[in-house]
């Protein structure tokens, strides 16, 4: 049974993958934070405009 559970030659593969994946979620989320600020952003102009 270990041998199925040992990594062998594919654990640099592995760990990248895993490298890849978090920066790529980090990512997402950095974007999604971003655009909600900007979205925010956009509606305070538009009802500082409407109360004009």
């Amino acid at each position: 049974m270990t041998g199925v559970i040992e990594p062998g030659e594919y654990l640099e593969f592995v760990w990248a993958a895993y490298g890849l994946t978090v920066l790529g979620v980090g990512g997402l989320i950095a974007f999604i934070l971003a655009e909600r600020a900007l979205a925010s952003r956009h509606l305070k102009r538009e009802e500082d405009e409407a109360d004009k």
